[in-house]
């Protein structure tokens, strides 16, 4: 092959018209994310992105809308137990997961259902 992938430029996960607040209070508010200003083309379509670090979630409208329950990003954090009490003070719910070996990992659900993968490799 003449071509090499890099690496991932985002994920997006989709969410129901109207989803914006309910995404910064979550992806902003809980995750710590940073909204990312989405390019002037785009906003008509709805949705709003967020970036930390290298990572961006771009949040797409779709109708109808469906959760995607089992396909999800996955996130490395460097300190799991501590995300883990922040997400209890913030009432976010979260289920462990031993199954993968070397790594501390749950999934936690955006306020649209969407499943997320957060892990920390030991």
């Amino acid at each position: 092959m003449t071509f090499q992938f890099q690496t991932i430029d985002h994920v997006q996960l989709a969410a129901p018209n109207g989803c914006e607040e309910r995404a910064r209070k979550f992806y902003n508010g809980v995750l710590g994310f940073n909204e990312k200003e989405k390019p002037e083309e785009l906003k008509r379509n709805g949705g709003v992105w967020f970036q930390a670090g290298s990572i961006e979630i771009h949040i797409g409208v779709e109708e109808p809308f469906s959760p995607a329950k089992k396909a999800h990003p996955a996130f490395v954090i460097d300190d799991l137990q501590i995300f883990i009490e922040h997400l209890e003070k913030n009432e976010i719910q979260y289920i462990k997961d031993n199954r993968l070996p070397g790594a501390d990992r749950i999934y936690i659900f955006d306020p649209f259902g969407n499943r997320i993968e957060v892990l920390q490799w030991v």
